[in-house]
C-alpha cells in the first residue's frame, strides 16, 4: 500500500466514526478524542499503539501497583502508590521486593483484587505454560521489563518480586504491569481475542464501554473506583483514531471532537486566534533515530558515523518547521537537565565536522554514506513524521551529502523493530528507525542502552553497546546513595552523547488543541496524562 492511500485510509476511517458518532456531540459530559493512531489501541489490558496506547486505553482503565504521579506538574511525574499501599526492597537481598496490596478494591466487573489476580496477571505476560498466557501482551510487557526473575505470593495482600539483578529502579517498571480482572478471560471463553470484545475488566477511574474495531473506543465513569477523590468528573470518553494531522485539525474545527493529539505546527497559529486552546510544555520524551549500531555491515557500526550525523543537519531548521512545538535534542535528557553531565561533542550544524568525521570513516563526495530508515506515517508521540523525515533527508544531503532512503510503514510496524535484534526482517533492512521514545527516568535509559537489555530480551534493539555506560549503570543499580547515583547517572549519560546510540533530533512539546468546552486539563511533565480531572461545559 502507498503511503498516500494509507493516509487515504486513516481519513475514511476517522470520517466513519465521527459520522456514526454525531449523535455523542449532544451527550453531557463527554469528551470526544482524536488519537494519531491509525487504529484503536488493543483493548484486553495490554494496550498496544505504543505509549499513546496506554495514556488512553491502560492506565484510564487498567491499573497497577504502582502509579504515576501526575498532580504536579512544575517537576518531571515521580511514583505514588497505586494497588500497591506502599513497598519495599529488602535489607538483606536488594534483588527482593514486596509489595503490600491495597484492600477493599474491586475490579469493575465486581471481583476482587488480591494477591492471587496479581499472579494471575504475571503468569499471563511472564510465564509461557499459563493457560491464560498472552502472546501479544507478553511480548509488549516483556519489552519494558526484562529483568523480572520470579513471584510469589506471601498472602492474600502481599506480593514478592524478584529482579535478574538489583535494580534500584523496579517501582518505575512495575508501572508497566496493568491488571486485568481474570474473570474477563473466564467470560472471554479464555480466548484473549474475545476478551477484547466483552470489554474487559480493570481496577481504573473509566471502564471500557464500547468497542468498535478501527472506528472508535468508549469510556465510561467508574462510579465505584477505589480512590473516591480520584474519580472522573466527565461521564464519558470517546477516543478516535485519526493518523492525519489534516483530518484531526478538520475535525476538531467542525467541532466534531473537542481534543485533537499533535495539531499541524502551521495551524496553531490560526487556532488560537479562533478561540481553541493549545496546550504544549516540556516533558520528558525524545524524537531521534535509533541506529542500528550493532548490525554487522551497516556504516552506523561506526561510532565517527554516528557521531558525524549528529554534526549534519540543522536543528533549529527543524524547530522552525514544528513552529515551535519541539525543542534542539543533544542528548537523551536536555542541555539544561542536571543530569546531562558534560560530554566531549556538543551537537550543533557543524558541517565541516560531520564531514571530516565521515571521511575518517571513508565516505566521501566520490563515496557517499547511503542509509535506509525505517519510518511511520503517524502513531504514539510520533509528531509529524512525514515531513520531518523529508527536512532530515533534505538537510543531511545538503550539509554533508548523505544520502537517506526511506522504509514507510504502520506504527505498529515500526515497532515490531523494538521487540528484536537489528539483523530480522523487523528491522526493515534498515540502518535506523525514527520511533519516539520516553526519558523519563533511569529505567528508560537502562531499558534503551543497556547491553544487557538486548531485544528481544530487551528494548535495547538496536544492540548499542559502550563498556563505560554499562559499567556506570551497574554500579547506579546497586547504589543508595542519592549523590552517587545522580554522579554515575551523568557519567552514563555522557557516553551516549560521546557514543551516540540514536541521532539526536528534538524534544517535542506534547502540543495538543482543544475546544474551549474543555476545562480542568493541567500538562503534566509525562506522557501519560489524568484525565479525572478534565470537564467539558
Amino acid at each position: 500500500m502507498t503511503t498516500t492511500s494509507r493516509l487515504l485510509g486513516g481519513a475514511v476511517a476517522a470520517a466513519v466514526a465521527l459520522g456514526a458518532t454525531a449523535a455523542d456531540a449532544q451527550q453531557p459530559r463527554t469528551l470526544r478524542i482524536a488519537m494519531t493512531a491509525t487504529d484503536v489501541p488493543t483493548t484486553t489490558g495490554m494496550p498496544n499503539n505504543g505509549f499513546e496506547g496506554m495514556r488512553f486505553l491502560g492506565y484510564p482503565i487498567f491499573e497497577s501497583l504502582v502509579l504515576w504521579d501526575l498532580s504536579n506538574p512544575r517537576e518531571p511525574a515521580g511514583l505514588r502508590p497505586g494497588l500497591a499501599e506502599r513497598w519495599e526492597q529488602d535489607a538483606a537481598d536488594p534483588k527482593v521486593w514486596r509489595f503490600h496490596l491495597r484492600r477493599g478494591v474491586t475490579f469493575h466487573d465486581g471481583t476482587a483484587f488480591n494477591a492471587d489476580a496479581v499472579v494471575w496477571n504475571l503468569d499471563r505476560f511472564f510465564r509461557n505454560d499459563s493457560p491464560q498466557f498472552d502472546a501479544t501482551g507478553s511480548a509488549i510487557t516483556r519489552g519494558r521489563i526484562p529483568v523480572m526473575e520470579s513471584y510469589r505470593k506471601i498472602d492474600d495482600h502481599t506480593v514478592e518480586l524478584v529482579t535478574t539483578r538489583p535494580v534500584s529502579y523496579w517501582p518505575y517498571l512495575v508501572t508497566y504491569i496493568l491488571m486485568t480482572s481474570p474473570n474477563s478471560w473466564e467470560q472471554g471463553g479464555r480466548d484473549w481475542g474475545r476478551v477484547a470484545a466483552l470489554p474487559p475488566a480493570g481496577t481504573g477511574p473509566f471502564r471500557l464501554s464500547r468497542f468498535t474495531p478501527r472506528q472508535s473506543a468508549e469510556l465510561t465513569r467508574n462510579d465505584t473506583y477505589w480512590n473516591a477523590n480520584g474519580r472522573a468528573r466527565l461521564d464519558r470518553v470517546l477516543l478516535l483514531p485519526m493518523p492525519e494531522a489534516t483530518t484531526r485539525l478538520a475535525a476538531l474545527r467542525s467541532g466534531q471532537v473537542d481534543w485533537i493529539e499533535v495539531p499541524p505546527p502551521d495551524a496553531i497559529a490560526s487556532l488560537r486566534s479562533a478561540g481553541f486552546t493549545i496546550s504544549t510544555g516540556s516533558y520528558p520524551h525524545v524524537w531521534p533515530w535509533v541506529f542500528a549500531a550493532g548490525r554487522d555491515g551497516s556504516a552506523v557500526q561506526d561510532v565517527r558515523v554516528r557521531q558525524a550525523l549528529n554534526y549534519c543537519f540543522d536543528r533549529a531548521g527543524m524547530v522552525q518547521l514544528l513552529n515551535g512545538t519541539g525543542e534542539p535534542s543533544v542528548g537523551f535528557f536536555k542541555a539544561n537537565d542536571p543530569n546531562f553531565g558534560n560530554p566531549q561533542n556538543r551537537y550543533r550544524l557543524d558541517p565541516a565536522r560531520g564531514r571530516a568525521l565521515l571521511a575518517e570513516a571513508g565516505f566521501t563526495a566520490q563515496r557517499p554514506l547511503s542509509i535506509r530508515i525505517g519510518i511511520s506515517t503517524s502513531g504514539s508521540g510520533q509528531m509529524l513524521p512525514l515531513p520531518m523525515n523529508e527536512f532530515l533527508q533534505q538537510s543531511l544531503k545538503e550539509n554533508c551529502g548523505v544520502d537517506v532512503a526511506f522504509e514507510v510503514v504502520e506504527w505498529n510496524t515500526l515497532l515490531g523493530a523494538l521487540r528484536v535484534a537489528p539483523d530480522q526482517p523487523q528491522w526493515l533492512r534498515a540502518d535506523a528507525v525514527n520511533i519516539s521514545l520516553v526519558s523519563s527516568d533511569p529505567s528508560q535509559m537502562a531499558r534503551w542502552f543497556m547491553s544487557a537489555n538486548f531485544s528481544p530480551r530487551g528494548s535495547n534493539s538496536g544492540h548499542w553497546r559502550d563498556a563505560q555506560f554499562d559499567a556506570a549503570f551497574a554500579a547506579l543499580e546497586t547504589e543508595r546513595d542519592p549523590a552517587r547515583i545522580t554522579q554515575l547517572l551523568r557519567t552514563a549519560h555522557e557516553r551516549l552523547v560521546d557514543n551516540p546510540p540514536w541521532l539526536w533530533i528534538v524534544h517535542d512539546l506534547n502540543p495538543r488543541a482543544m475546544s474551549r468546552r474543555v476545562r480542568g486539563f493541567t500538562p503534566a511533565q509525562s506522557w501519560f496524562q489524568d484525565l479525572t480531572t478534565v470537564e467539558v461545559q
